[in-house]
């Protein structure tokens, strides 16, 4: 199944996030409704309230830290993390705010009928039926360019009741407790809506205008509130000058660039397709270049409550999630706000680690900040979570590793992994001949209990291990001379932490400690994916890779949240489990996202797993949007994805997918791939090489292959194949026979 340029929805929807969605980067619309109302929540992914939090301070040093977990001392240990006193009429730290909703009451006899996504342009057509059984439509288009929504009503019938809910009716008391004041409300003909105000951040002014069945609705700040309601005035003032087609004009332009770079996927499963084609529309409204780096829901906050984790940025494995579309993807430049905030960061995080470790080159990033970097605190093992630094150098050395830009990997990203690992050789202590890591975590494993670090954590030795070897490849690539420790701990630090009897021996969450549980972060094989340092086609990890594997399995789904099933399904394709890998999206879908296609952190229906599933039948839903994002990913790797620097076709699609193509696909080193599998056989692979280079692939045909360049063509043998190519060039492999 190729790409539908529409996607159909049927109402009612009856809750805030079944609804369609419509973003770009910073400013969001979810568009849901039943009966005669149509709702459009609407928000910004950069509407904080700043107060709270914790900056990292000299109490919170390695040393420190070890000793209070070594005497098992608790109260002392949970203090370093915890502001001493919060003042009264302050929040205990920062959080993304909800805003509200407009309306759109239409007569009783209106009903709404079904809704329509145009994912080539953005718009939404929503259908009403009248007591004629007649259709009448609204559209609606988000702007691309600004924090803009125009909503066109039915010509044919009466203007709806426009109703304001802001998000007062819901948190007001909760606000209030932290200093905020009601809403401003505007009812003015030029604007109606309501500004809010916050305590320490400029006001938001969302602020809307009826004309001529047409609704212009804006949502931006200002100094104070005359000065937001005159930015909102403005902005209204030109977007009714200019009028709605070049709005769509603007979108139509957006959207072609987009969907041109973005891989075509064409496979039997319709499901999967969906997934993948409605993720990559989400992946657009989430990330856009000129928009704000992705939090955990993005522009999309629910206005019924506080978002869930203040709707932050979660540096151990969420924000990766958002972004990795951006890589096989082909949408390189959709990373660039995330990593400009993160740069932007750099003289806290070299703070961080000089009050952690002692250093002054070093970066430490916590798990989990607001856009100013200030951490959350409470959570002792994420704040010391130097995986969540090195993941995040790791996305820095992606982009150059799949785009070439030489200029962003001298200037960002090479200095971003050398004061990573400076923090990890800092914390390396010596053994005889080896080194051990003292003091580890695994992300969120045991929580924040005084029990859940040991040495050794196979989840940071794999990001150390990661490190140590991009970081010579980085320096080779710049001309720069790595420093001589790097190759010293590739050579005497352990890959993962190997333990058991022999010929029982598995991965380890860190010394002594199994997979006890099922979990749902799956870190203790993250080298495997995504960090891929643990090769196992080695004879000597084979078996250990395979015995943690199964032991995984049968610790089962139980305790998993949505965001880790396609991480899951990643491993199972790497495993070449490509029925497994199929099996685990299909079940997100069905477990991990409501009726409206929203993706949940807990199950929408208990009995797969515990997490939620006792609060899933009356508990109002929590929306993350990462794993949504982490699907398309994983669908994109069944077709194509590498290990260690070699390029496996169709490993996870399935023998049910006989004929199956893609095209577009961006990899390692700067390629553009395509390839084309009919009656379960690989026909044909192209390559578009950018920048030239070693490609290097397993041979899908296990036969002599024909490779064909330009009018030239030569056949070339062997398990693995490497084919040296030129900027620019292009390459057609077909097998000899």
């Amino acid at each position: 199944m190729q790409r539908s340029d529409t996607y159909d929805w049927q109402f009612p929807l009856p809750r805030t996030h079944t609804g369609i969605l419509q973003g770009n980067g910073t400013f969001g619309a979810i568009v849901w409704g039943e009966a005669n109302v149509l709702k459009i929540t609407l928000n910004r992914a950069d509407f904080w309230d700043h107060r709270g939090g914790l900056a990292w301070n000299e109490r919170m040093n390695f040393a420190t830290i070890r000793d209070l977990l070594l005497q098992k001392d608790e109260q002392r240990l949970y203090a370093l993390f915890q502001q001493a006193e919060v003042p009264p009429g302050e929040p205990t730290r920062p959080s993304v705010l909800p805003l509200g909703r407009i309306e759109c009451v239409f007569p009783s006899e209106i009903q709404l009928s079904s809704g329509s996504l145009h994912v080539e342009n953005g718009a939404v057509t929503v259908r009403l039926l009248d007591a004629d059984n007649i259709t009448h439509e609204v559209i609606i288009h988000l702007s691309m360019n600004a924090p803009l929504l125009h909503v066109r009503l039915p010509e044919d019938m009466p203007f709806p009741l426009i109703r304001r809910v802001t998000a007062w009716e819901y948190v007001g008391e909760y606000l209030k407790s932290i200093s905020f004041e009601e809403p401003y409300l505007l009812d003015k003909p030029e604007l109606e809506g309501w500004v809010q105000q916050r305590p320490a951040d400029p006001p938001l002014c969302l602020g809307y205008r009826k004309a001529d069945h047409q609704l212009w609705v804006t949502a931006v700040y200002g100094k104070n509130v005359e000065g937001s309601i005159a930015e909102a005035t403005r902005l209204l003032d030109e977007a009714g000058a200019l009028g709605v087609e070049q709005l769509k004009a603007d979108n139509a332009r957006w959207w072609s660039a987009y969907w041109e770079k973005t891989p075509q996927i064409a496979i039997p499963n319709q499901k999967l397709s969906f997934l993948y084609y409605y993720g990559m529309y989400k992946f657009a409204g989430l990330t856009a270049p000129q928009g704000t780096a992705a939090t955990l829901q993005g522009p999309w906050v629910e206005e019924y409550q506080m978002p869930p984790w203040s709707s932050d940025y979660h540096f151990n494995i969420n924000v990766q999630m958002c972004y990795w579309p951006a890589y096989s993807g082909n949408h390189l430049e959709h990373l660039r706000p995330l990593f400009d905030m993160v740069w932007s960061w750099r003289d806290t995080l070299r703070q961080n680690a000089h009050y952690f470790i002692g250093i002054d080159d070093g970066f430490m990033l916590p798990h989990a900040v607001d856009d100013r970097c200030t951490g959350m605190g409470g959570f002792w093992t994420g704040a010391v979570d130097h995986g969540c630094t090195a993941w995040v150098a790791k996305m820095m050395y992606d982009y150059w590793l799949y785009g070439g830009d030489q200029e962003f990997l001298s200037s960002v990203a090479y200095p971003f992994m050398v004061g990573a690992m400076r923090v990890y050789e800092a914390m390396l202590q010596r053994e005889g001949d080896q080194f051990m890591l003292p003091l580890s975590v695994s992300p969120e494993y045991r929580g924040k209990q005084i029990n859940a670090w040991g040495e050794n954590a196979s989840f940071q030795l794999a990001c150390i291990h990661w490190l140590c070897e991009a970081l010579q490849t980085a320096a080779a690539a710049l001309g720069e001379q790595p420093r001589p420790i790097w190759r010293e701990i590739q050579q005497k630090l352990p890959q993962a932490c190997v333990e058991g009897e022999p010929g029982r021996e598995m991965i380890m969450l860190w010394h002594g400690t199994p997979l006890e549980e099922s979990h749902r972060h799956h870190s203790h094989l993250a080298g495997l994916t995504p960090f891929d340092v643990l090769d196992r086609t080695d004879p000597a990890w084979q078996p250990i890779i395979e015995r943690s594997i199964n032991h995984w399995i049968k610790q089962g789904m139980g305790m998993w949240s949505g965001w880790c099933i396609p991480w899951a399904s990643m491993i199972h394709t790497r495993m070449d489990h490509a029925d497994a890998a199929e099996l685990l999206l299909e079940i997100w879908d069905r477990v991990y996202t409501n009726e409206g296609h929203g993706t949940l952190h807990d199950v929408h229906f208990p009995g797969f797993s515990l997490i939620g599933a006792s609060r899933s039948m009356g508990r109002k839903e929590i929306m993350q949007i990462e794993a949504g994002m982490a699907v398309t990913a994983a669908i994109l790797e069944m077709l194509l994805h590498t290990r260690r620097g070699i390029h496996y076709f169709f490993i996870g699609a399935p023998s049910s997918w006989p004929n199956a193509s893609f095209s577009n696909i961006r990899t390692e080193g700067g390629f553009l791939v395509s390839a084309r599998r009919s009656a379960g056989q690989t026909r044909e692979v192209q390559i578009v090489a950018e920048k030239g280079g070693l490609f290097r692939l397993a041979n899908p045909w296990t036969d002599r292959v024909v490779v064909t360049r330009g009018d030239s063509k030569e056949t070339i043998s062997g398990p693995i194949l490497q084919i040296e190519t030129q900027p620019g060039e292009v390459i057609t492999l077909r097998t000899a026979f």
